[in-house]
């Protein structure tokens, strides 16, 4: 999976249109191994993007959750943690 894509579901607030969006931009990426795809294909690309997104938005709004919805500011404060334990500190480049 793309480290990238997050998770969308149980968030209060729930995710954006642009959120969504990125996160189908994302996925139609790594399945077509396209960054950005040529002249040729970019009208397939860009409409497996709005198709990709109309799906995941159709999944979240059927989605049923008994779990109490998470915090964004929470959950990313757990991420950078995370990070900061598996990578330690970011140095500001080398010194000379």
């Amino acid at each position: 999976m793309c480290r990238n894509i997050r998770p969308l579901n149980n968030f209060e607030p729930p995710a954006t249109d642009a959120e969504v969006a990125a996160a189908a931009l994302q996925f139609v990426r790594k399945v077509s191994g396209f960054t950005k795809p040529s002249t040729a294909n970019a009208a397939v690309f860009d409409q497996a993007v709005v198709d990709v997104t109309a799906v995941v938005k159709r999944l979240l709004d059927s989605l049923i959750t008994t779990a109490p919805p998470k915090n964004r500011q929470v959950e990313a404060a757990k991420a950078k943690a995370r990070s900061l334990q598996r990578f330690g500190p970011r140095s500001s480049g080398p010194s000379v």
